[in-house]
Formats: C-alpha cells, sequence, structure tokens
C-alpha cells in the first residue's frame, strides 16, 4: 500500500494549487478548438502551434505482474512506475485558403527506439468545399469513433484494446496514404463520409512491405440532432502478402443533457477483421490454409457522465466505465479479454486544459498462460496531462 502514498500524495498537491486561481462562475458552453477565422483580410501562411502534456503512475496490484500486464514466474519485473506517455507538439499551416499542412510528434516516444514512432501526424489537407477534401500523407483514416477524436479529449485512460489491435492491422491509428472525407445533408440528416487507401503496414515506414493496399470506408448518419445519436458504418477490403483481407465495424454515439450542468455521453462498438498478422506470424505447418480462419473479434461500451462545477479553476468532474471484449483469434483458438476500465477526472481551465485522472485497469482473460501477457491483473493509475 506504501506505492499507492506517492500518487495520493501528488493528487492532493496538484489539487490544491489548481483549483484555487479564478472566481467561480456560471455554467458556460465548450469552446470549439478551432482557429478563429479573420473577417479581413488574411496573410498567409497561418501557423497554430500546439502541445500535450500527459504523464502517469502506475500500479500493478497483482502479485508477479508487471506494469506492462506480462507475468513473471520467478517474481521479477516491475510493479510501479512513473512514465511520460505523450509530450506532443503539433504545428498546422494554413498556406492558402484550402490548403493546410499539418505534423504531429510524440517526443515521449524517444524513451524506446524511436524507428517508426515519434512522427505521427505528417500530411497535407486540400478542401475543395465542405462536401470534399482530400488529404495526404501521414494520417489515421477514419475506421470508428476513436478515429475522430486525439487522446487528450478521450473518455477514459487510453484507447481500447481494440483500437490498437485494429491499429496494428493497418485499419485504424497512423497510416500513410491518402483519403477523401465530406459532410452533406440527406434531407435533414447530416451526413459524413471517409474514403481511405493506405499502405496498412504503420507509420513511418520506408515503403510499403508488399504491393497490396489497404481500403476502407467510414459514414456516418446524424439520426437525432437532439441527443447527439450518430450511427458509424466502417467497412475495408484489401491485400497483404497477395492475400485478400476484410474489416467490418458498427458503432453507435449519443449524449444527453441532465439540466444545465448534466452529461451522459456514451459511446458503443464493435469490429471484426482478418487478423493477418497473426497469421503470417504462424509457421506454414502451425497454421490452416485459410487465412480467414484466423478472425479477431471485439466491442467495447464507454459510458461517461459529466457534471459542469465551474469553480475556481475546477471546470467539471468525470465519470466513466469502459467496458471491452475482444479476442484476437476467436475461432480456432478462442482466448477471449475481457477488460474494465472505471475512472474518475478533473478538468480545470476549459476544453481539458489541464486534467487529472484516477483509475483502475482490470482485465480477465479466459485461459491464463504464465510468462506472457495473457494473464489476469489489476493495474492502478494515476494521471495529469496538460493541453497548450
Amino acid at each position: 500500500m506504501r506505492k499507492l502514498y506517492i500518487p495520493i500524495s501528488v493528487l492532493c498537491l496538484l489539487l490544491h494549487t489548481t483549483v484555487n486561481g479564478q472566481e467561480p462562475g456560471p455554467v458556460e458552453p465548450a469552446k470549439k478548438d478551432s482557429v478563429p477565422q479573420s473577417k479581413g483580410e488574411v496573410t498567409y501562411p497561418k501557423l497554430q502551434i500546439k502541445g500535450l502534456f500527459q504523464a502517469r503512475y502506475l500500479v500493478s496490484t497483482t502479485k508477479d505482474v508487471d506494469v506492462n500486464g506480462l507475468h513473471h514466474s520467478d517474481g521479477t519485473g516491475t510493479d510501479n512506475n512513473f512514465m511520460v506517455k505523450y509530450m506532443r507538439v503539433q504545428m498546422r499551416a494554413q498556406i492558402s485558403r484550402r490548403t493546410e499542412v499539418a505534423v504531429l510528434a510524440n517526443l515521449a516516444d524517444f524513451k524506446s527506439d524511436p524507428k517508426t514512432k515519434v512522427l505521427e501526424n505528417a500530411y497535407l489537407k486540400y478542401t475543395f468545399s465542405p462536401k470534399l477534401a482530400i488529404t495526404v500523407g501521414q494520417f489515421r483514416p477514419w475506421f470508428g469513433i476513436e478515429e475522430t477524436y486525439p487522446i487528450d479529449i478521450i473518455k477514459s485512460l487510453d484507447w481500447s484494446n481494440q483500437y490498437l489491435e485494429f491499429g496494428k492491422l493497418g485499419w485504424a491509428s497512423f497510416q500513410i496514404g491518402m483519403a477523401a472525407t465530406g459532410e452533406v445533408n440527406l434531407g435533414d440528416m447530416p451526413f459524413s463520409y471517409s474514403l481511405s487507401v493506405v499502405n496498412g503496414n504503420g507509420k513511418n515506414q520506408v515503403a510499403d512491405n508488399d504491393n497490396g493496399k489497404q481500403y476502407s470506408t467510414r459514414l456516418v448518419f446524424g439520426l437525432s440532432k437532439k441527443y447527439g445519436v450518430n450511427l458509424g458504418l466502417n467497412g475495408g477490403i484489401g491485400e497483404v502478402m497477395k492475400k485478400q483481407v476484410h474489416a467490418l465495424g458498427v458503432d453507435l454515439s449519443g449524449n444527453v443533457d441532465f439540466g444545465k450542468r448534466w452529461n451522459l455521453d456514451m459511446q458503443l462498438e464493435a469490429k471484426q477483421a482478418i487478423n493477418h498478422n497473426l497469421y503470417y506470424a504462424l509457421n506454414e505447418e502451425a497454421r490452416t490454409s485459410k487465412l480467414s480462419d484466423y478472425l479477431v473479434r471485439g466491442i467495447y461500451f464507454l459510458p461517461n457522465l459529466r457534471y459542469e462545477v465551474n469553480y475556481y479553476n475546477l471546470s467539471a468532474f468525470e465519470l466513466s466505465c469502459r467496458y471491452e471484449y475482444i479476442d484476437p483469434n476467436y475461432k480456432l483458438n478462442a482466448n477471449a479479454r475481457q477488460t474494465f476500465t472505471p475512472m474518475f477526472g478533473l478538468e480545470f481551465l476549459k476544453n481539458y486544459g489541464a486534467r487529472i485522472q484516477l483509475g483502475l485497469q482490470l482485465d480477465r482473460y479466459k485461459k491464463q498462460t504464465p510468462n506472457t501477457n495473457e494473464y489476469n491483473r489489476n493495474l492502478f493509475i494515476v494521471q495529469v496531462q496538460s493541453r497548450f
């Protein structure tokens, strides 16, 4: 229990110094995180620089399991750790009325081998109209809810296991390629779309690892403006090492206001895809002849309850609990992983200018394997971040 005194002491100090600083105010609508447009003559290029600092303290409360989830039968391994997860620097250059160039780098990735890391976004975007914009370079293709917002405003402690798994398969996270996006109205219903073609072998690669490409699309239908209900349909096909791959997904999101201060935001997402990484990681004699036998399937549900405080620097309380289910090989060798992530958060300075989060990550496997990451664990997390 002595390990828990460190984050609790740090938390008390942060609360004392951050809460005091401004007069209490009424509830204010959330401000859009965008560059204000000048009504007069605009001089190009227009530069915008932003950043994100995010650090955490981790304590594994499960015997013989380290902070990365690896089981050690010999009792070795680190069960508590301070770490800097993100030190992001972002620059956007509006070089004309229609053309934008963006760069995003995570300097915290220098703590390990920076190859295929550090540089995250590096793209050029040309907007013909709200109905059509073309993006070329390294970016995140839309294939679900999580691809549409940055890590610093996520309603939990980290990305879902599903997002991370589909990123490894080339459908999500940062990829190299091009995309077309846009928004239109289908009658009274808002509609947005994304069409992407990417190499599919991740970020910062010298070249594609084969001649195949991965094609994906995301369609979002605004079913209810009052409750922010959006239905997303995701699909993708492609070729990896001359074999056909595919992925499917569906998601639903919405939010409900309870008076002026309370808000409930909800996300539900399910995906399935061919797990070609697992297939090619096996020896030929150890795998079946069909790539389609290796399937990954996942689902998560994330409700987030928010209460607007506006007391000095303290803006809001947030309480969420994400439930996840994912199985990387459910058809041939099922070993489902279920993860519960309860989180309590404090927001300061509006628009997540500063944030403190406390939470747990509880992992449960259908079958445990000693000396691997497929082992039950409980992880305590204190996380602090600041956007600037």
